[in-house]
Protein backbone atom coordinates (compact mmCIF):
# COMPACT_ATOMS: atom_id res chain seq x y z
CA UNK A 1 0.00 0.00 0.00
CA UNK A 2 2.88 2.37 0.80
CA UNK A 3 3.98 2.38 -2.89
CA UNK A 4 0.96 4.57 -3.68
CA UNK A 5 0.86 8.27 -2.90
CA UNK A 6 -1.96 9.84 -0.91
CA UNK A 7 -3.40 11.31 -4.09
CA UNK A 8 -3.25 7.96 -5.92
CA UNK A 9 -4.94 6.19 -3.02
CA UNK A 10 -7.70 8.78 -2.91
CA UNK A 11 -8.22 8.68 -6.68
CA UNK A 12 -8.52 4.88 -6.70
CA UNK A 13 -10.80 4.90 -3.66
CA UNK A 14 -13.15 7.44 -5.20
CA UNK A 15 -13.25 5.58 -8.53
CA UNK A 16 -14.07 2.26 -6.87
CA UNK A 17 -16.55 3.92 -4.52
CA UNK A 18 -18.42 5.52 -7.39
CA UNK A 19 -18.58 2.26 -9.35
CA UNK A 20 -19.77 0.42 -6.25
CA UNK A 21 -22.79 2.72 -5.88
CA UNK A 22 -23.78 3.08 -9.56
CA UNK A 23 -25.85 -0.16 -9.56
CA UNK A 24 -27.63 1.07 -6.44
CA UNK A 25 -28.58 4.27 -8.25
CA UNK A 26 -30.06 2.24 -11.07
CA UNK A 27 -32.08 0.11 -8.64
CA UNK A 28 -33.44 2.73 -6.24
CA UNK A 29 -36.25 4.08 -8.47
CA UNK A 30 -37.61 0.63 -9.34
CA UNK A 31 -36.89 -1.71 -6.43
CA UNK A 32 -40.12 -1.27 -4.45
CA UNK A 33 -42.36 -0.60 -7.44
CA UNK A 34 -41.08 -3.66 -9.33
CA UNK A 35 -41.88 -5.93 -6.38
CA UNK A 36 -45.36 -4.40 -6.25
CA UNK A 37 -45.72 -4.92 -10.01
CA UNK A 38 -44.93 -8.62 -9.51
CA UNK A 39 -47.62 -9.06 -6.90
CA UNK A 40 -46.09 -8.28 -3.47
CA UNK A 41 -48.00 -6.13 -0.99
CA UNK A 42 -46.31 -3.50 1.17
CA UNK A 43 -46.27 -5.76 4.27
CA UNK A 44 -44.79 -8.58 2.16
CA UNK A 45 -42.10 -6.22 0.89
CA UNK A 46 -41.31 -5.31 4.48
CA UNK A 47 -41.04 -9.00 5.37
CA UNK A 48 -38.75 -10.01 2.50
CA UNK A 49 -36.41 -7.14 3.35
CA UNK A 50 -35.92 -8.61 6.82
CA UNK A 51 -33.79 -11.35 5.21
CA UNK A 52 -31.13 -8.74 4.52
CA UNK A 53 -31.18 -7.31 8.02
CA UNK A 54 -31.07 -10.69 9.76
CA UNK A 55 -28.17 -11.97 7.67
CA UNK A 56 -26.23 -8.75 8.15
CA UNK A 57 -26.80 -9.10 11.89
CA UNK A 58 -25.43 -12.65 11.80
CA UNK A 59 -22.52 -12.04 9.43
CA UNK A 60 -21.46 -8.42 9.87
CA UNK A 61 -18.88 -9.03 12.59
CA UNK A 62 -17.50 -12.32 11.19
CA UNK A 63 -17.02 -10.75 7.75
CA UNK A 64 -15.49 -7.61 9.25
CA UNK A 65 -13.04 -9.70 11.24
CA UNK A 66 -12.30 -11.76 8.14
CA UNK A 67 -11.54 -8.61 6.13
CA UNK A 68 -9.14 -7.39 8.82
CA UNK A 69 -7.44 -10.80 9.03
CA UNK A 70 -7.48 -12.03 5.41
CA UNK A 71 -7.41 -8.75 3.53
CA UNK A 72 -9.92 -6.29 2.11
CA UNK A 73 -9.47 -7.20 -1.58
CA UNK A 74 -10.65 -10.85 -1.52
CA UNK A 75 -13.61 -9.97 0.70
CA UNK A 76 -14.67 -7.16 -1.64
CA UNK A 77 -14.37 -9.46 -4.66
CA UNK A 78 -16.60 -12.06 -2.99
CA UNK A 79 -19.11 -9.31 -2.17
CA UNK A 80 -19.21 -8.12 -5.77
CA UNK A 81 -19.88 -11.63 -7.10
CA UNK A 82 -22.77 -12.08 -4.65
CA UNK A 83 -24.27 -8.73 -5.64
CA UNK A 84 -24.09 -9.80 -9.26
CA UNK A 85 -25.99 -12.99 -8.39
CA UNK A 86 -28.65 -11.12 -6.42
CA UNK A 87 -29.27 -8.67 -9.28
CA UNK A 88 -29.60 -11.53 -11.77
CA UNK A 89 -32.20 -13.22 -9.56
CA UNK A 90 -34.02 -9.92 -8.94
CA UNK A 91 -34.44 -9.52 -12.70
CA UNK A 92 -36.54 -12.71 -12.91
CA UNK A 93 -38.02 -13.13 -9.39
CA UNK A 94 -41.83 -13.29 -9.36
CA UNK A 95 -42.78 -14.68 -5.95
CA UNK A 96 -42.43 -13.89 -2.26
CA UNK A 97 -39.82 -16.61 -1.68
CA UNK A 98 -37.67 -15.71 -4.67
CA UNK A 99 -37.57 -12.10 -3.52
CA UNK A 100 -36.73 -13.38 -0.04
CA UNK A 101 -33.69 -15.16 -1.53
CA UNK A 102 -32.74 -11.95 -3.38
CA UNK A 103 -32.73 -10.01 -0.13
CA UNK A 104 -30.86 -12.82 1.64
CA UNK A 105 -28.10 -12.61 -0.98
CA UNK A 106 -28.13 -8.85 -0.52
CA UNK A 107 -27.65 -9.39 3.21
CA UNK A 108 -24.52 -11.50 2.70
CA UNK A 109 -23.27 -8.98 0.12
CA UNK A 110 -23.84 -6.04 2.46
CA UNK A 111 -22.09 -7.82 5.33
CA UNK A 112 -19.03 -8.52 3.17
CA UNK A 113 -19.05 -5.07 1.55
CA UNK A 114 -19.53 -3.07 4.74
CA UNK A 115 -16.28 -1.34 5.59
CA UNK A 116 -13.38 -3.01 3.71
CA UNK A 117 -13.07 -0.37 0.96
CA UNK A 118 -13.21 2.54 3.38
CA UNK A 119 -10.78 0.79 5.73
CA UNK A 120 -8.41 0.15 2.85
CA UNK A 121 -8.53 3.84 1.95
CA UNK A 122 -7.82 5.07 5.48
CA UNK A 123 -5.03 2.56 6.14
CA UNK A 124 -3.45 3.06 2.70
CA UNK A 125 -3.58 6.84 3.18
CA UNK A 126 -1.91 6.63 6.58
CA UNK A 127 0.69 4.21 5.16
CA UNK A 128 1.54 6.76 2.47
CA UNK A 129 1.57 9.68 4.93
CA UNK A 130 0.89 9.23 8.67
CA UNK A 131 -0.08 12.91 8.91
CA UNK A 132 -2.57 12.85 6.04
CA UNK A 133 -6.10 14.14 6.67
CA UNK A 134 -8.25 11.28 5.44
CA UNK A 135 -11.48 13.11 6.36
CA UNK A 136 -11.18 15.11 3.16
CA UNK A 137 -11.30 11.91 1.12
CA UNK A 138 -14.31 10.71 3.11
CA UNK A 139 -16.05 13.96 2.26
CA UNK A 140 -15.14 13.59 -1.41
CA UNK A 141 -16.52 10.04 -1.26
CA UNK A 142 -19.86 11.44 -0.17
CA UNK A 143 -19.80 13.72 -3.20
CA UNK A 144 -18.82 10.85 -5.51
CA UNK A 145 -21.49 8.49 -4.21
CA UNK A 146 -24.07 11.23 -4.63
CA UNK A 147 -23.00 11.74 -8.22
CA UNK A 148 -22.89 8.01 -8.95
CA UNK A 149 -26.34 7.33 -7.53
CA UNK A 150 -27.71 10.47 -9.19
CA UNK A 151 -26.37 9.36 -12.56
CA UNK A 152 -27.69 5.84 -12.05
CA UNK A 153 -31.12 7.09 -11.00
CA UNK A 154 -31.30 9.47 -13.95
CA UNK A 155 -30.37 6.67 -16.33
CA UNK A 156 -32.93 4.43 -14.62
CA UNK A 157 -35.66 7.00 -15.13
CA UNK A 158 -34.71 7.34 -18.78
CA UNK A 159 -34.80 3.59 -19.30
CA UNK A 160 -38.24 3.40 -17.66
CA UNK A 161 -39.53 6.26 -19.83
CA UNK A 162 -38.47 4.37 -22.97
CA UNK A 163 -40.95 1.70 -21.99
CA UNK A 164 -40.71 -2.10 -22.20
CA UNK A 165 -38.16 -3.82 -24.43
CA UNK A 166 -39.78 -6.89 -25.93
CA UNK A 167 -40.88 -9.16 -23.06
CA UNK A 168 -38.87 -7.13 -20.52
CA UNK A 169 -41.09 -4.69 -18.60
CA UNK A 170 -40.10 -1.04 -18.25
CA UNK A 171 -39.39 -1.47 -14.54
CA UNK A 172 -37.10 -4.46 -15.22
CA UNK A 173 -34.79 -2.76 -17.75
CA UNK A 174 -32.84 -0.79 -15.09
CA UNK A 175 -32.14 -4.07 -13.25
CA UNK A 176 -30.39 -5.41 -16.36
CA UNK A 177 -28.39 -2.18 -16.59
CA UNK A 178 -27.39 -2.61 -12.93
CA UNK A 179 -26.06 -6.08 -13.78
CA UNK A 180 -23.74 -4.59 -16.41
CA UNK A 181 -22.61 -1.84 -14.02
CA UNK A 182 -21.81 -4.37 -11.28
CA UNK A 183 -19.72 -6.43 -13.68
CA UNK A 184 -17.72 -3.31 -14.58
CA UNK A 185 -17.22 -2.55 -10.87
CA UNK A 186 -15.77 -6.04 -10.34
CA UNK A 187 -13.25 -5.57 -13.15
CA UNK A 188 -12.18 -2.19 -11.75
CA UNK A 189 -11.75 -3.70 -8.29
CA UNK A 190 -9.37 -6.36 -9.67
CA UNK A 191 -7.28 -3.71 -11.44
CA UNK A 192 -7.20 -0.81 -8.96
CA UNK A 193 -7.25 -2.16 -5.41
CA UNK A 194 -3.65 -2.98 -4.47
CA UNK A 195 -3.13 -4.59 -1.09
CA UNK A 196 -0.05 -6.08 0.55
CA UNK A 197 -0.79 -9.36 2.29
CA UNK A 198 1.82 -11.55 3.96
CA UNK A 199 0.48 -14.79 2.48
CA UNK A 200 -2.08 -16.09 0.03
CA UNK A 201 -3.73 -19.40 -0.78
CA UNK A 202 -5.62 -21.92 1.31
CA UNK A 203 -3.21 -21.77 4.26
CA UNK A 204 -3.65 -18.00 4.50
CA UNK A 205 -7.44 -18.36 4.26
CA UNK A 206 -7.48 -20.95 7.05
CA UNK A 207 -5.23 -18.79 9.25
CA UNK A 208 -7.42 -15.77 8.63
CA UNK A 209 -10.59 -17.65 9.53
CA UNK A 210 -8.94 -18.74 12.78
CA UNK A 211 -7.75 -15.19 13.48
CA UNK A 212 -11.08 -13.49 12.65
CA UNK A 213 -12.72 -14.23 16.07
CA UNK A 214 -9.80 -12.54 17.83
CA UNK A 215 -10.22 -9.46 15.62
CA UNK A 216 -13.93 -9.43 16.47
CA UNK A 217 -13.20 -9.77 20.18
CA UNK A 218 -10.77 -6.86 20.07
CA UNK A 219 -13.33 -4.69 18.24
CA UNK A 220 -16.07 -5.56 20.75
CA UNK A 221 -13.58 -4.78 23.52
CA UNK A 222 -13.11 -1.31 22.07
CA UNK A 223 -16.87 -0.85 22.14
CA UNK A 224 -17.07 -1.88 25.80
CA UNK A 225 -14.27 0.47 26.85
CA UNK A 226 -15.40 3.57 24.99
CA UNK A 227 -18.57 5.50 25.80
CA UNK A 228 -17.90 7.58 22.69
CA UNK A 229 -17.74 4.59 20.36
CA UNK A 230 -20.77 2.95 22.00
CA UNK A 231 -22.87 6.09 21.53
CA UNK A 232 -21.75 6.54 17.89
CA UNK A 233 -22.66 2.95 17.05
CA UNK A 234 -26.03 3.37 18.80
CA UNK A 235 -26.83 6.27 16.43
CA UNK A 236 -27.09 3.70 13.67
CA UNK A 237 -30.00 1.95 15.40
CA UNK A 238 -32.14 5.05 14.98
CA UNK A 239 -30.82 5.87 11.51
CA UNK A 240 -31.37 2.32 10.26
CA UNK A 241 -34.98 2.33 11.46
CA UNK A 242 -35.75 5.80 10.12
CA UNK A 243 -34.10 5.43 6.72
CA UNK A 244 -37.03 3.24 5.61
CA UNK A 245 -39.00 6.47 5.25
CA UNK A 246 -36.90 7.93 2.44
CA UNK A 247 -35.66 4.68 0.86
CA UNK A 248 -38.79 2.53 0.80
CA UNK A 249 -41.83 4.67 1.62
CA UNK A 250 -41.01 7.68 -0.56
CA UNK A 251 -41.82 5.87 -3.85
CA UNK A 252 -45.17 4.77 -2.39
CA UNK A 253 -45.86 8.29 -1.07
CA UNK A 254 -45.07 9.83 -4.45
CA UNK A 255 -47.28 7.31 -6.28
CA UNK A 256 -50.01 8.18 -3.75
CA UNK A 257 -49.91 11.94 -4.38
CA UNK A 258 -49.57 11.54 -8.17
CA UNK A 259 -52.17 8.78 -8.46
CA UNK A 260 -50.25 6.74 -11.06
CA UNK A 261 -47.45 4.29 -10.08
CA UNK A 262 -45.82 4.25 -13.55
CA UNK A 263 -45.73 8.04 -13.74
CA UNK A 264 -44.28 8.08 -10.24
CA UNK A 265 -41.61 5.54 -11.26
CA UNK A 266 -40.63 7.61 -14.29
CA UNK A 267 -40.46 10.73 -12.11
CA UNK A 268 -38.41 8.94 -9.46
CA UNK A 269 -35.48 8.58 -11.87
CA UNK A 270 -34.75 12.32 -12.21
CA UNK A 271 -35.95 12.89 -8.63
CA UNK A 272 -33.43 10.38 -7.28
CA UNK A 273 -30.77 11.88 -9.51
CA UNK A 274 -31.46 15.34 -8.12
CA UNK A 275 -31.60 13.96 -4.58
CA UNK A 276 -28.18 12.35 -4.82
CA UNK A 277 -26.73 15.47 -6.41
CA UNK A 278 -28.10 17.28 -3.36
CA UNK A 279 -26.41 14.61 -1.23
CA UNK A 280 -23.14 15.23 -3.08
CA UNK A 281 -23.48 18.96 -2.43
CA UNK A 282 -24.15 18.27 1.23
CA UNK A 283 -21.03 16.10 1.47
CA UNK A 284 -19.01 18.86 -0.16
CA UNK A 285 -19.94 21.09 2.78
CA UNK A 286 -18.03 18.83 5.21
CA UNK A 287 -15.05 21.23 5.66
CA UNK A 288 -17.40 24.15 6.34
CA UNK A 289 -19.49 22.19 8.84
CA UNK A 290 -16.34 21.09 10.67
CA UNK A 291 -15.20 24.72 10.85
CA UNK A 292 -18.56 26.20 11.86
CA UNK A 293 -19.90 23.62 14.29
CA UNK A 294 -17.36 20.87 14.81
CA UNK A 295 -17.96 17.23 13.90
CA UNK A 296 -20.15 16.09 16.81
CA UNK A 297 -22.41 19.18 17.14
CA UNK A 298 -22.77 19.35 13.37
CA UNK A 299 -23.73 15.67 13.16
CA UNK A 300 -26.30 16.08 15.95
CA UNK A 301 -27.88 19.12 14.28
CA UNK A 302 -28.10 17.30 10.96
CA UNK A 303 -29.93 14.34 12.51
CA UNK A 304 -32.61 16.70 13.78
CA UNK A 305 -32.83 18.47 10.42
CA UNK A 306 -33.21 15.15 8.64
CA UNK A 307 -36.17 14.29 10.83
CA UNK A 308 -37.76 17.63 9.91
CA UNK A 309 -37.34 16.96 6.19
CA UNK A 310 -38.96 13.52 6.51
CA UNK A 311 -41.95 15.12 8.26
CA UNK A 312 -42.21 17.37 5.21
CA UNK A 313 -42.21 14.37 2.87
CA UNK A 314 -45.02 12.81 4.86
CA UNK A 315 -47.23 15.86 5.30
CA UNK A 316 -46.77 18.14 2.28
CA UNK A 317 -49.61 17.94 -0.24
CA UNK A 318 -48.77 17.44 -3.90
CA UNK A 319 -45.66 16.07 -5.64
CA UNK A 320 -43.75 19.36 -5.60
CA UNK A 321 -43.79 19.67 -1.82
CA UNK A 322 -42.92 16.01 -1.34
CA UNK A 323 -40.00 16.21 -3.76
CA UNK A 324 -38.61 19.45 -2.29
CA UNK A 325 -38.58 17.84 1.15
CA UNK A 326 -36.98 14.74 -0.40
CA UNK A 327 -34.15 16.81 -1.90
CA UNK A 328 -33.58 18.54 1.42
CA UNK A 329 -33.50 15.15 3.18
CA UNK A 330 -30.73 13.89 0.93
CA UNK A 331 -28.72 17.10 1.21
CA UNK A 332 -28.72 16.62 4.98
CA UNK A 333 -28.00 12.91 4.54
CA UNK A 334 -24.93 13.63 2.42
CA UNK A 335 -23.60 16.18 4.90
CA UNK A 336 -24.07 13.99 7.98
CA UNK A 337 -22.38 10.78 6.77
CA UNK A 338 -18.79 12.09 6.50
CA UNK A 339 -19.08 13.70 9.94
CA UNK A 340 -20.29 10.44 11.50
CA UNK A 341 -17.64 8.36 9.70
CA UNK A 342 -14.85 10.71 10.72
CA UNK A 343 -15.90 10.55 14.37
CA UNK A 344 -16.01 6.76 14.16
CA UNK A 345 -12.56 6.39 12.57
CA UNK A 346 -10.98 8.47 15.32
CA UNK A 347 -11.99 5.93 17.93
CA UNK A 348 -10.03 2.99 16.51
CA UNK A 349 -6.57 1.90 15.42
CA UNK A 350 -6.00 0.42 11.96
CA UNK A 351 -5.85 -3.35 12.68
CA UNK A 352 -9.49 -3.43 13.83
CA UNK A 353 -10.86 -0.69 11.63
CA UNK A 354 -13.11 -2.86 9.44
CA UNK A 355 -14.42 -4.77 12.45
CA UNK A 356 -15.49 -1.52 14.13
CA UNK A 357 -17.11 -0.29 10.90
CA UNK A 358 -18.91 -3.62 10.77
CA UNK A 359 -20.17 -3.07 14.31
CA UNK A 360 -21.50 0.29 13.20
CA UNK A 361 -23.20 -1.15 10.11
CA UNK A 362 -24.49 -4.14 12.06
CA UNK A 363 -26.64 -1.82 14.12
CA UNK A 364 -28.19 -0.15 11.06
CA UNK A 365 -29.17 -3.26 9.11
CA UNK A 366 -31.38 -5.13 11.61
CA UNK A 367 -32.81 -1.80 12.71
CA UNK A 368 -33.64 -1.17 9.06
CA UNK A 369 -35.28 -4.59 8.85
CA UNK A 370 -37.36 -3.79 11.92
CA UNK A 371 -38.24 -0.41 10.47
CA UNK A 372 -39.24 -2.08 7.21
CA UNK A 373 -41.68 -4.37 9.01
CA UNK A 374 -43.04 -1.80 11.47
CA UNK A 375 -43.33 1.20 9.18
CA UNK A 376 -44.78 -0.67 6.18
CA UNK A 377 -47.31 -2.36 8.46
CA UNK A 378 -48.14 1.03 10.01
CA UNK A 379 -48.51 2.53 6.52
CA UNK A 380 -50.90 -0.25 5.51
CA UNK A 381 -52.92 0.05 8.74
CA UNK A 382 -53.08 3.86 8.88
CA UNK A 383 -51.38 5.89 6.15
CA UNK A 384 -47.99 6.36 4.54
CA UNK A 385 -47.87 9.87 6.03
CA UNK A 386 -48.28 8.57 9.58
CA UNK A 387 -45.52 5.99 9.08
CA UNK A 388 -43.17 8.66 7.72
CA UNK A 389 -43.76 10.98 10.68
CA UNK A 390 -43.02 8.14 13.11
CA UNK A 391 -39.80 7.38 11.23
CA UNK A 392 -38.86 11.06 11.30
CA UNK A 393 -39.15 11.19 15.08
CA UNK A 394 -36.90 8.14 15.41
CA UNK A 395 -34.28 9.79 13.19
CA UNK A 396 -34.25 13.00 15.22
CA UNK A 397 -34.04 11.44 18.70
CA UNK A 398 -30.56 10.05 17.89
CA UNK A 399 -29.03 13.55 18.11
CA UNK A 400 -28.10 13.43 21.86
CA UNK A 401 -25.95 10.35 21.24
CA UNK A 402 -23.28 12.64 19.76
CA UNK A 403 -22.83 14.33 23.14
CA UNK A 404 -20.07 11.91 24.39
CA UNK A 405 -18.03 12.52 21.22
CA UNK A 406 -18.45 16.29 21.65
CA UNK A 407 -17.31 16.16 25.28
CA UNK A 408 -14.35 13.93 24.39
CA UNK A 409 -13.38 16.33 21.61
CA UNK A 410 -13.43 19.29 24.00
CA UNK A 411 -11.13 17.44 26.42
CA UNK A 412 -8.71 16.36 23.69
CA UNK A 413 -5.62 18.39 22.87
CA UNK A 414 -5.31 19.28 20.07
CA UNK A 415 -9.07 19.34 19.31
CA UNK A 416 -8.60 17.97 15.77
CA UNK A 417 -5.92 15.36 15.19
CA UNK A 418 -5.34 14.14 11.61
CA UNK A 419 -4.44 10.56 12.53
CA UNK A 420 -6.44 7.82 14.19
CA UNK A 421 -6.68 8.02 17.97
CA UNK A 422 -6.70 4.90 20.17
CA UNK A 423 -9.83 4.48 22.24
CA UNK A 424 -7.95 4.63 25.52
CA UNK A 425 -6.67 8.10 24.65
CA UNK A 426 -9.88 9.35 23.06
CA UNK A 427 -12.17 8.39 25.93
CA UNK A 428 -10.21 9.30 29.04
Amino acid sequence: MSALTVRQVRRRYLTLYGLRWLPTGLMIPVMILLMQERGLSLPQIGLVSTAQGLLVLALELPTGGLADALGRRPVLLAAGVLNLASLALFAVADSFWLFFVVWALQGVYRALDSGPLESWYVDATLAADPEAEYERGLGYAGTVVGGAIAGGALLSGGLIALGPIGPVSALTVPVLAALVAQAAALVALVVLLVEERPATGFAALRASVVQAPRMIGQAVGLLRRSRVLLALVAVELFWGFGMVTFESLLPVRLAEVIGDPERAAALLGPANSAAWLASAAGAALTPLLLRWFGAAPGAALLRILQGVTVVGMGLFAGPVGVLVAYLACYAVHGASNPLHSGLLHRQVDGPYRTSVLSLNSMMAQPAGALGGVVLTALAAATSVSTAMVVGAVVLAVAAPLYLPAWLAGRRAAPAVEPTAVPVAAADR
